[in-house]
């Protein structure tokens, strides 16, 4: 079969994008390359693809914006104190973001005993891993010196003046995050927010409506990267039946393996670790590396399934309920 020509854009919201891929929200990404926040903006810019910048950055949205540039998406936590939203989304709108994520699927945080280990006590790392810290010059020299730790530019004026390091906001955010969010508070801000509205942490067909009845323009199956409560349903085993329910009204996405999810479903695939290994890595240079080999797999496996496009994906070509 002739495969030759192969092209994996995709239309995106109206728009074409050269990729099916975004890149997600992450915060504290300033821990892993300075300013970290713009050297991912600036790879998906370099892309072409959109990139979802956290409200818990190390950069504020307008510096991404000024310096970065491209197809910027904004990600928005609720706290108990709805002015920080509301100011959140007035910015991101005088910034020229295109997007507003809704996060929904951790608002309460699960225990998180990996990163627990890390730590003797709040904000102070065990001896085994100030020694890494020692073993990672180049890390140090990137991050820690001149510049210091970084702070979580996008709230600090909303933390008390004793918490506005790391370490307080680590400590703080969690407790300021609203426990009691409601259809209610999507209402509100789909009142304020004048684009395109996504509503991430669904994971069932009634909630999908919902958020269709509501005005959402798209959504983000989502269990917060497993990382929150341990039995949660994978998003990809409910992609499907959300799809086939919701899929002319909403654009649908979700963070898994690329090309099952859009042959189950899936508009568009969101991913954050690889990135961020990347960012890690090489900043920029990393990220674009990253993404280059993620491109160069997909353009590979759409020419092994014999397929010239990701609109040729479907169903009939996984395996469902293998012994």
């Amino acid at each position: 079969m002739n495969t030759e020509g192969r092209k994996s854009g995709i239309s995106l919201f109206g728009k074409p994008s050269p990729s099916p891929l975004l890149i997600s929200p992450t915060g504290l990404n300033g821990l892993l390359h300075h300013r970290g926040d713009i050297a991912l903006a600036k790879a998906a810019a370099s892309a072409g693809i959109p990139f979802c910048l956290s409200t818990v950055s190390n950069a504020t949205l307008e510096d991404v914006s000024t310096e970065a540039g491209g197809r910027l998406w904004m990600q928005l936590y609720m706290m108990n104190d709805r002015n920080i939203a509301r100011d959140i989304i007035s910015r991101a709108e005088k910034a020229g973001y295109e997007a507003l994520i809704f996060t929904t699927d951790a608002n309460v945080f699960g225990r998180r005993e990996w990163d627990l280990r890390n730590y003797r006590q709040p904000g102070k790392l065990t001896a085994r891993n100030i020694l890494d810290i020692a073993l990672h010059p180049r890390w140090v020299s990137d991050v820690m010196i001149p510049h210091g730790i970084p702070l979580f530019e996008n709230v600090l004026d909303y933390l008390p003046a004793e918490m506005r390091t790391v370490k307080g906001g680590v400590v703080s955010l969690p407790g300021m995050l609203a426990p009691d969010i409601s259809w209610d508070d999507l209402r509100w801000i789909r009142d304020m927010w004048p684009r395109k509205l996504i509503l991430k942490g669904v994971l069932n067909v009634a909630d999908a409506r919902q958020a269709a009845n509501i005005g959402c323009d798209g959504i983000i199956l989502s269990n917060h990267g497993g990382r929150q409560l341990d039995s949660c349903v994978a998003p990809i085993e409910v992609l499907p039946e959300i799809s086939q329910a919701v899929g002319e009204q909403l654009t649908i996405l979700i963070g898994s393996d690329v090309l099952k999810a859009i042959a189950l479903g899936a508009d568009a695939v969101m991913i954050g670790r690889p990135t961020l290994y990347g960012l890690a890595a090489g900043g920029q240079a990393g990220v674009e590396h990253a993404l280059a080999l993620l491109s160069e797999e997909i353009d590979r496996v759409l020419g092994q399934l014999g397929c010239h496009s990701l609109q040729q994906l479907n169903s009939r070509m996984l395996i469902k309920n293998a012994p």
